[in-house]
């Protein structure tokens, strides 16, 4: 039997939901991404390097990040339980973004990464959060959704940023390709 999927915006109120997924669920199978918590677009690397940035930092700062509202996007819930997490913010929002070379920044809408529980791989919460997050964006007035898939990533963990064909599927295009693994992707809102 499916499960029912529910998805919510993160908010000030979620953040214990955030918190019990990154604690619990988020990286059971991949523990050395669990000091994460979604903080690393936006650390601040001009002060330490990424690495040197602790677990609890991390938990912290992204605390105060939902608080101001800086950190953005959505929680998929299964029986009131978060089972994923699409991290989805206006591009300017994103310091790590600011870097990428690009046109329209104030209008874009970034996906910047997807954490799906392992035990709900491979059942579409990805392509509804996808959804949820360009809904989102045009409520927010941007009219350009842009993703960061790399397309020869060779496990799912390094897949966070999205799959490609996700964001194809979607309706997304290529806009730009780096060298490297990065592709920058692109959906016109209406």
């Amino acid at each position: 039997m499916k499960k029912k999927i529910e998805i919510r915006q993160l908010s000030q109120e979620r953040i214990p939901d955030y918190l019990d997924y990154f604690d619990n669920r988020a990286f059971a199978d991949n523990p050395d991404w669990g000091f994460c918590y979604c903080h690393f677009l936006y650390a601040d690397t001009s002060v330490k390097s990424w690495g040197q940035y602790t677990t609890q930092e991390n938990r912290e700062a992204v605390i105060q990040l939902i608080g101001d509202d800086q950190l953005r996007g959505y929680l998929a819930y299964v029986n009131g339980k978060a089972i994923g997490w699409c991290n989805a913010a206006p591009r300017a929002l994103i310091p790590a973004l600011k870097r990428l070379p690009g046109d329209k920044i104030d209008q874009i809408g970034s996906i910047a990464c997807f954490v799906i529980a392992k035990e709900f791989w491979h059942q579409g919460i990805a392509s509804q959060l996808l959804a949820a997050a360009c809904a989102g964006f045009q409520e927010q007035g941007l009219k350009i959704a842009e993703a960061y898939p790399r397309p020869h990533s060779k496990s799912e963990s390094s897949n966070h940023y999205g799959p490609l064909k996700m964001y194809l599927t979607a309706g997304f295009e290529a806009y730009r390709k780096d060298p490297g693994r990065r592709m920058i992707v692109r959906k016109e809102l209406a």
